[in-house]
């Protein structure tokens, strides 16, 4: 239930009020969450190598295919995917210094975590029905860090001493 709420929560950023909901949400459940999220991305992928696979050989060769769908597709995927919003969030942890937030790189982390959210969800859809251009993923990435921006101005600036 939690995910889901998660999820809703994501869909509404850069809202101020799902912002701060989505901020007493535990690393462990977002890390969780982009676990998920990655693994509903990667159905299309499961689903046309399957389909590429013979009818004959389906019946020995399904747990080997799983087998090798995450070792050779999930996991490459998601260590890109989790090192591509630690960039973000580190160029977060320099955009917010610059706008005078006091924002950790968890926070940002978390922030652009629930920021792609949208653009993970769309490349699934998408990729049942298109073959998706490599500049996907940079729209992706702009839309991702224009929503940090939008989220990190929505916090207070730092009271200067």
């Amino acid at each position: 239930m939690i995910f889901i709420k998660t999820f809703l929560e994501s869909l509404k950023l850069p809202n101020k009020q799902a912002l701060f909901r989505l901020n007493r949400v535990g690393m462990d459940i977002v890390v969780i969450y982009m676990f998920i999220l990655i693994l509903l991305a990667s159905v299309p992928s499961l689903v046309s190598q399957i389909e590429a696979n013979s009818v004959s050989d389906m019946n020995m060769n399904v747990f080997f295919l799983l087998i090798y769908f995450f070792i050779f597709y999930y996991l490459p995927v998601t260590v890109f995917i989790f090192g591509l919003l630690s960039l973000v969030a580190y160029a977060g942890v320099g955009i917010a210094n610059l706008l005078k937030r006091k924002l950790r790189f968890a926070i940002l982390w978390k922030m652009t975590a629930f920021t792609s959210t949208i653009p993970l969800i769309l490349f699934t859809i998408l990729t049942f029905f298109l073959d998706i251009p490599t500049y996907f993923f940079w729209i992706a990435i702009i839309y991702i860090l224009i929503m940090l921006v939008r989220m990190i101005t929505i916090y207070p600036k730092r009271v200067q001493k």
